[in-house]
């Protein structure tokens, strides 16, 4: 019994912390999931491995098999294995948490033999996310619960969510290509100081109202500078960035940040930002979200 599945990286509109709604895009790089099953009653367990990382913590993806069987599974599933691979990096602020529990959903109920989409018998993709949401939480991965960031890598598109309720308030597809500048420093999401967050909230309330008018690129803009001085990033390369793009941010808690534009004018910004210690690349926005393989 064995499945197989992927889920996109994700960059941010509005991060979540300050006031509990957030919003996320669907970008061109992506984990991908196999699931294993154990087609008998012995109670062996679940276990996992990241393919980049050995000794990384494997709960959140134990736990999203573990809850996906228990879901919709039967007696004879005793236990499993979960390998992930991923072009994502780390704790760098671009969703690889989301994206490694999306995809594990997903390969575990291809291994089931489930149907995923809109049928009468199959699961559908939100409610999927929502259940790998429950397992960030109760892995301890995440503050929010990021669904804004879960709903992104799932269903593809830009989301805006109210992280409080796990309520999908829009979903809207952007063509935008992407750059990516990644630091070499990480920083994990379960670790960000959410009082400091807290205090920019007024500015996120503005960010919320122009992400739910469409204004994407200004909002997460905003977003940026408030969270670069609420966590302690650096702002220069969202002003080495400005004004030509259509918008720039510090992604996630960081350390990564992501511009979205024109090719020719990211490919500007990217001389710029390749100057910086860390790594960057081009990319695309994703609208098809996670898929099984």
């Amino acid at each position: 019994m064995q499945g197989h599945a992927e889920a996109p990286a994700a960059g941010t509109v509005l991060n979540a912390l300050a006031n509990g709604f957030g919003s996320a895009f669907a970008i061109d790089a992506y984990t991908t999931a196999t699931v294993t099953l154990a087609a008998d009653a012995a109670d062996e367990g679940f276990t996992g491995e990241v393919a980049e990382a050995p000794d990384a913590d494997t709960t959140l993806v134990e736990r999203c098999v573990e809850l996906t069987v228990a879901e919709y599974g039967t007696e004879e599933v005793g236990g499993g294995h979960v390998r992930t691979e991923s072009e994502v990096p780390m704790a760098g602020g671009l969703k690889s948490s989301s994206a490694a529990a999306n995809a594990t959903m997903l390969a575990t109920l291809d291994a089931l033999g489930a149907e995923v989409g809109d049928g009468p018998d199959a699961v559908a993709r939100e409610t999927a996310c929502r259940l790998g949401v429950r397992a960030a939480r109760d892995a301890g991965v995440t503050v929010t619960g990021a669904f804004d960031d879960a709903s992104a890598s799932m269903l593809g598109g830009v989301t805006v969510t109210d992280n409080s309720a796990d309520d999908l308030l829009a979903r809207d597809e952007v063509d935008w290509d992407v750059l990516v500048y990644t630091p070499d420093e990480r920083a994990f999401s379960a670790d960000a100081d959410v009082a400091r967050c807290e205090r920019v909230a007024p500015v996120a309330d503005e960010v919320r109202e122009m992400a739910l008018a469409g204004r994407y690129g200004r909002a997460m803009t905003v977003n940026g500078f408030a969270f670069c001085a609420a966590l302690g990033f650096p702002a220069e390369p969202m002003v080495e960035a400005l004004p030509e793009v259509a918008g720039v941010s510090l992604s996630g808690t960081g350390p990564s940040f992501t511009a979205v534009g024109e090719r020719e004018v990211l490919e500007r910004v990217r001389a710029n930002w390749d100057e910086r210690e860390g790594h960057t690349w081009l990319t695309t926005t994703q609208t098809d979200g996670a898929r099984t393989r």
